[in-house]
């Protein structure tokens, strides 16, 4: 039984390695977010809902979001997407929302989008402007429930914390900043104040562009390593 020549080998486990790396930054990133992650205390902002599909035998048909009712926002719009039909609905406060003279006795409490279809390997960005957003509190949960073309509903409506242990399937958050607030100094491993990197864009293209680079320093790596051990041995023959 002939055995595998060492390169061919390397070549082989290289492959496997870039795939395994793969593989797991897509699970890891197959979840609804919204998108920017943070926004202003007091404000009006526009945020998308990402949703990918990540079944491969099936396609997203329907997305529902809850906004969260203890933290009410009084203006809420969505942004039309072609092929899907969208339902705001309403839920009354239990502690009317006092704004400019008036109270606001019941706010949007729901949305959801159906009758589209997002298929696999794909995404679908859902936008809802809104605003003002609350000042007493410095993040809005947006429990969210994914269904497919099969039937099974994901539910993305855990606690995710403050971002180290990401939960199963965390709802998708967005962080509140007090007005004109500069980003808060860290402090390294000995104390002292480190002012931090300007923010990054919070866009998809952002984060794919380093999964990518990341994938492709790594396979790279790989392949020198590879081409290497073939010089060596190429030189050792002759």
């Amino acid at each position: 039984m002939l055995s595998t020549p060492p390169v061919r080998r390397l070549a082989t486990l290289s492959s496997l390695a870039a795939l395994s790396v793969i593989g797991l930054a897509t699970a890891a990133s197959a979840h609804v977010t919204v998108n920017p992650g943070t926004a202003e205390q007091g404000g009006f902002t526009k945020v998308s809902f990402r949703v990918p599909n990540e079944r491969d035998d099936a396609g997203t048909t329907k997305i529902q979001v809850d906004l969260p009712t203890d933290h009410p926002v009084a203006f809420v719009s969505v942004r039309p997407v072609p092929g899907w039909k969208v339902k705001v609905e309403k839920a009354k406060l239990k502690t009317p929302l006092k704004m400019e003279g008036s109270e606001l006795t019941e706010a949007v409490s729901r949305i959801t989008w159906s009758g589209g279809k997002i298929d696999p390997g794909q995404f679908q960005e859902f936008d809802v402007s809104m605003g003002p957003l609350p000042t007493d509190t410095d993040r809005m949960l947006f429990k969210a429930e994914q269904t497919y073309s099969g039937g099974e509903v994901v539910k993305w409506d855990q606690d995710p914390g403050d971002g180290q242990n990401e939960p199963e399937h965390p709802a998708p958050a967005l962080k509140l900043t007090p007005k004109g607030a500069e980003p808060a100094a860290a402090k390294s491993t000995t104390g002292v104040a480190v002012q931090p990197k300007a923010a990054a864009k919070s866009d998809a293209s952002d984060g794919t562009a380093r999964l990518l680079g990341g994938i492709g320093i790594a396979v790279g790596v790989i392949g020198l390593g590879v081409g290497g051990y073939g010089i060596t041995r190429a030189r050792s023959r002759a």
